[in-house]
């Protein structure tokens, strides 16, 4: 038992804006009350849920294949020391797996999104996500790419696709369905992408990108999962890609989907030397479409690694730079790219990027729909998050940080014109009520009787990336884990799935295609249970 007094606070799900109350913990569960066993004073601390980060990458094959790329990384990372309670580990963009849970823990956040896990190496990646102690995980299947499921809506049978897909979820363990650059990474194996949302697939005649989002995005809607269709875009980071986020916005018109890091999907300009913010028009759309969540996927100055699924642009991105790069296309699934990169307040490009995730933050006028993330590695660490809830705290500091871009990219962003601060109500929205609302994770992002203990305390303090990085206490399942910044208890994680309802025939049709064109049997495809390390399956509704 637990019982947290004095402090102010803050749980936006149950409309609790600052109020200075008792928070009582029982068997890992908020309580009404609790006899006996620990109190902590929180007197002149802020109290907090514990962080939800909606999308990041901290586990599987293409993080592995980023550590190997980049050992420069991981020899000037800050290394953790052995301790009774901690593994040694190193930090750095690409941080070890039980380094990955130190660092979310002592940062207050309990639990972690894997935004792109191809089904083939999903074992894997359950392996990984074992290891990353602490924190609760889920994990989101790539899916949009899967040749199986293409074929299948080319010969307009999307029933059977749709049972595809479903046995896909169940076969990999996981919690939902990404979609990167729908089309285009099946086009990549043809050294091809897919811009054009209305224009067939490269290698078919009727399926387009179009086709392939309206469709997934209809198919988790019937399929009932709690989080809907995990989108990103196509022409991901291209100047002008405005145009092409909006269509996709009404494409997705009478279905649920988020948005993955809207940031790279929300410039204007017909080339780089022209490119230009359009989160004023993005954020317009937006707010009239209740339909759509999305996360910021902010940038921010100094080294990252990219690594996405989107394996045309990390090409490109490879060809602008001259960096060092890495391929890997998954058979019949996804491709996976790697590029090293440094973003530079005094490059144009890099400045508008910089400016447009806060833009973004900050022209959405609801909380509730935008969350706070860095598509962890590609925009910035996770572990700066606090200095951008600085930035969305403080207009002045916001502002002088304006004035030292360039001031060719001044003129192309609207960042300095935006007076709107957040107030603490709304970053526990941003960081923990927003993001478990739309994983429908019910026991999380709240204080409420019941939910989760996942806790966080701060000390309060004017400067909010100070308050924000160096948490007083984190507690876990109602035990404290992190205490005046130091790892105190290792709490094991549970790790969300779901398990759609599918049409067993469906592997009647499925196992021969395997046997003609995969190179794993269909019997050792599938993710078994006890993989998954305290595994809790979630209702499809």
């Amino acid at each position: 038992m637990l019982r947290i007094t004095g402090g102010k606070v803050f749980d936006p799900a149950n409309n609790i804006n600052g109020v200075v109350k008792d928070i009582c913990i029982d068997d890992g569960h908020i309580a009404a009350g609790a006899d006996g066993g620990r109190t902590i004073d929180a007197a002149g601390m802020i109290v907090f849920p514990g962080g939800v980060d909606i999308h990041t990458h901290v586990a599987g094959a293409a993080l592995n294949f980023a550590r190997a790329m980049t050992p420069e990384n991981q020899r000037a990372a800050a290394k953790f020391v052995h301790t009774p309670e901690r593994r040694m580990g190193i930090g750095g963009p690409t941080p070890t797996t039980y380094a990955t849970g130190y660092l979310y823990a002592g940062m207050g956040y309990t639990t972690v999104v894997e935004a792109a896990v191809p089904v083939l190496s999903a074992k894997h990646t359950h392996e990984e996500l074992r290891d990353t102690p602490i924190v609760d995980k889920a994990c989101c299947l790539l899916m949009a790419n899967n040749e199986i499921v293409i074929d299948l809506l080319e010969a307009g049978d999307f029933e059977r696709a749709k049972q595809v897909v479903a046995w896909l979820i169940n076969a990999a363990k996981v919690y939902g369905v990404k979609a990167v650059n729908p089309g285009g990474v099946t086009a990549w194996k043809w050294g091809k992408d897919a811009k054009q949302l209305h224009e067939p697939v490269y290698g078919y005649s009727k399926t387009t990108p179009a086709m392939i989002i309206s469709s997934l995005a209809r198919m988790i809607d019937q399929l009932g999962l709690p989080h809907p269709l995990h989108l990103h875009c196509n022409n991901l980071g291209a100047p002008g890609n405005v145009a092409t986020t909006l269509e996709t916005m009404k494409v997705l018109e009478g279905n649920r989907a988020h948005m993955a890091h809207l940031q790279f999907h929300a410039y204007g300009g017909d080339d780089w030397h022209t490119m230009r913010s359009e989160a004023t028009q993005i954020a317009e759309y937006f707010n009239a479409h209740p339909n759509l969540t999305c996360d910021a996927g902010a940038v921010l100055f100094g080294n990252a690694v990219t690594i996405t699924a989107d394996g045309p642009w990390q090409h490109l991105l490879y060809q602008l730079t001259g960096r060092k790069w890495g391929n890997l296309d998954v058979e019949n699934e996804t491709g996976c790219g790697i590029v090293p990169y440094t973003y530079k307040g005094s490059n144009l490009v890099n400045a508008v990027q910089w400016a447009v995730g806060l833009e973004l933050l900050l022209l959405i006028n609801d909380p509730w729909r935008i969350f706070l993330t860095t598509d962890h590695p590609n925009g910035a660490c996770f572990w700066r998050y606090p200095e951008i809830i600085h930035l969305l705290m403080n207009a002045d500091f916001r502002r002088e940080r304006v004035k030292a871009l360039p001031p060719k990219a001044q003129k192309r962003i609207v960042l300095g014109d935006l007076d709107r601060q957040y107030s603490l109500y709304e970053i526990a929205i941003i960081t923990s009520a927003g993001p478990a609302k739309a994983l429908g994770l019910s026991q999380k992002g709240h204080l409420g009787v019941g939910a989760d203990a996942d806790v966080t305390i701060y000390n309060q303090n004017p400067d909010g990336e100070l308050m924000f990085r160096y948490p007083r206490y984190v507690i876990k399942g109602g035990k404290v884990v992190v205490e005046e910044g130091e790892i105190r208890h290792l709490e094991e994680g549970r790790e969300f799935l779901v398990q759609p309802a599918f049409d067993a025939g469906i592997e009647a049709y499925l196992r021969p295609l395997f046997q003609q064109h995969y190179t794993m049997s269909f019997d050792n495809y599938p993710v078994e249970m006890h993989r998954i390390e305290r595994a809790e399956v979630r209702e499809c509704k």
